[in-house]
């Protein structure tokens, strides 16, 4: 069985080398011996492969823990294991599955150790604004229940004047070390849960968890442009972490309320006005709704319903970016339901001079559909 060269001499550094100092060396060495520069040399190749297998398992804080627990075999797997049918895992893995039952250990992976720091959860709110607020911006308040640190007894859990004791069974370690034969286990202390200590006198306002429920109230300016459905987050807003870890964060999904006359299609506001047939026929100007107040609009003679005229930059703004969307003005040609007799009258007096020259798409149409049916 071949013997595998120890990581920390291949790269030529100490075992308390800083991360810093391993990835210096590696370049070093991996520049020396890279393929490229020693064309057809093969122990140079050699030498390149085992650097980088070094590095790789070095400079992962991972691996490289395991690696100074069990040597190489904590990292590729302990020779006689290799035909193990249906694992693919690590040897420490391996161990924990083969071992866990007979000895309670369970799961490495799953261990909390002494000192460990964990991120606090995220949290999430929704938040209604208005469709101006969307457009321009608002700074907005709102109240939420959350989890903050209990100022009782400042996260420890343990009640005023009396603090964590060190944990008697593991003596402050969070783990429990035994050997059997070759051997060195660990398993997470059942007392104090793998935290090194144990509450002898709970708090009371928070029972022994470290943290309370309170109401926070929360100011969140909105951006000018952002969308329904859009995320905003506030950092270290979230729940407290525990060990010392940093807080989550705060995230607010964004509602717009629909708007009576406005509606929104991408960065451009669209509103839909109501024509008067006669102005859409001989043209004139009309009053537009806009954002920030109304607009005369002027209106060609012979305008079609469904026609868009565009007012450039009277939209929402871009979103990281500059410049703003437009506002869409969409006709929407009005006929006439009530007519008197003398109204009447006058439209088909005026339908039987026009003969087809005033509404020449109708005429066409009714052109190629008696072409269709005189066969």
């Amino acid at each position: 069985m071949a013997t595998t060269r120890d990581y920390y001499e291949v790269l030529g550094v100490g075992r308390g080398a800083a991360p810093e100092e391993i990835k210096k060396a590696y370049r070093r060495l991996a520049v020396q011996y890279h393929p490229d520069k020693n064309p057809g040399n093969k122990e140079a190749e050699e030498k390149f492969k085992t650097i980088s297998e070094a590095y790789e398992v070095l400079s992962d804080t991972d691996k490289r823990a395991k690696y100074d627990r069990f040597g190489a075999a904590g990292v590729r797997g302990a020779p006689g294991f290799e035909g193990f049918e249906g694992f693919s895992g690590s040897f420490e893995d391996l161990f924990g599955n083969v071992f866990g039952d007979i000895f309670g250990m369970g799961s490495a992976t799953g261990r909390r150790r002494r000192g460990e720091r964990f991120r606090g959860s995220d949290l999430q709110y929704s938040l209604t604004i208005s469709f101006e607020e969307s457009a321009f911006g608002a700074q907005k308040e709102f109240t939420i229940p959350k989890m903050e640190i209990c100022g009782e007894c400042r996260g420890s859990g343990a009640k005023a004047g009396t603090s964590p004791k060190t944990c008697p069974t593991c003596r402050g370690q969070g783990e429990i070390y035994f050997r059997q034969g070759f051997f060195s286990m660990s398993k997470s202390c059942s007392e104090c849960r793998g935290k090194g200590t144990i509450i002898v006198a709970f708090c009371g306002p928070c029972r022994g968890t470290g943290n309370v429920e309170v109401k926070r109230t929360i100011s969140v300016g909105i951006p000018p442009g952002v969308k329904e459905d859009q995320l905003l987050r506030l950092s270290r807003e979230g729940d407290p972490g525990r060990g010392g870890g940093s807080p989550g964060d705060l995230y607010i999904r964004i509602h717009v309320e629909t708007h009576p006359l406005f509606s929104r299609d991408g960065d451009d506001v669209v509103c839909d006005v109501p024509i008067g047939f006669v102005t859409a026929a001989l043209g004139g100007e009309i009053d537009v709704p806009m954002l920030t107040g109304k607009v005369k609009l002027k209106i060609p003679a012979g305008t079609q319903s469904g026609k868009i005229f565009r007012l450039r930059g009277k939209g929402f703004p871009r979103l990281d970016e500059t410049g703003k969307g437009d506002q869409l003005v969409r006709a929407e040609i009005e006929t006439p339901s009530r007519l008197t007799p003398r109204q009447k009258e006058i439209l088909k007096e005026f339908e039987q001079e026009a003969n087809g020259k005033a509404m020449p798409r109708l005429t066409g149409f009714m052109e190629k559909l008696k072409g269709i049916f005189s066969d």
